[in-house]
């Protein structure tokens, strides 16, 4: 846990700089600084997303935990979720973007896939430099985004805290079962999401991408890759 508690203090304190010097950014500035943490953000995602080993488990997950989400309609949930807290501690203007920061900057600090790798390994071998150099990371992320959408991405850093603790926790008892092919493939289906977050961050796409409702993908792998393995022992 310590590890995510280092994280999460990171992003406060970016969100704090990013809320105090925003008056200082032009929007112009803000603009390209925008456009340059989505292609970094981009890139991010590719390259965790090639190191899968197999391109199918990565395309079913990606299908078949899409239509989950959809069917539970995370993003919905996830947007009511920042509602809530929204209407329950900020008032008046202040709070015009919160649902939007506290979404985007949830989904960008939870879904990657140090999230996964990092908390695993602090969970097992109480390693915490994945996690850690996450945590950069994201204080520098969060400086940009706090300045566009607000105090909301300070809050990001409940479910993130949730998330990353529960894994590590988590990892302490089932981590040494899972494989370090499951792992790779959850990396792998992770950077597909952190790609699509991206797209939505550099407006390429008509609409935006419903990244929320992906969310289940990425824990598809577990289940996968020993299936996968099961029909293969018997062709």
């Amino acid at each position: 846990m310590l590890a995510t508690i280092i994280n999460v203090i990171l992003v406060l304190a970016g969100s704090a700089a990013g809320l105090l010097f925003k008056s200082l950014i032009s929007d112009k500035l803000m603009s390209i600084l925008t456009h340059a943490l989505g292609l970094c953000v981009l890139g991010i995602g590719i390259s965790n997303m090639i190191g899968t080993r197999d391109m199918l488990c990565v395309i079913v997950c990606m299908v078949a935990g899409t239509a989950l989400g959809h069917a539970i309609d995370i993003e919905r949930r996830l947007e009511g979720a920042g509602n809530l807290i929204r209407t329950r501690i900020v008032k008046g203007d202040s709070g015009s973007r919160f649902t939007e920061g506290f979404v985007n900057a949830a989904l960008l600090f939870c879904v990657g896939a140090m999230a996964i790798t990092g908390s695993i390994e602090a969970g097992l071998n109480h390693n915490y430099e994945i996690i850690v150099s996450k945590g950069v990371i994201d204080g520098v992320t969060s400086i940009s985004f706090a300045a566009t959408m607000g105090i909301g991405v300070a809050f990001s850093t409940i479910p993130l805290l949730v998330y990353q603790g529960g894994i590590t926790l988590l990892a302490e008892w089932v981590g040494p079962y899972l494989s370090e092919t499951v792992v790779t493939e959850m990396t792998a289906v992770g950077g597909a999401l952190i790609v699509a977050l991206a797209i939505n961050v550099l407006e390429l796409g008509r609409e935006k991408i419903r990244v929320g409702n992906m969310l289940p993908a990425m824990f598809l792998p577990i289940a996968y890759i020993p299936l996968a393995e099961w029909l293969g022992g018997l062709f």
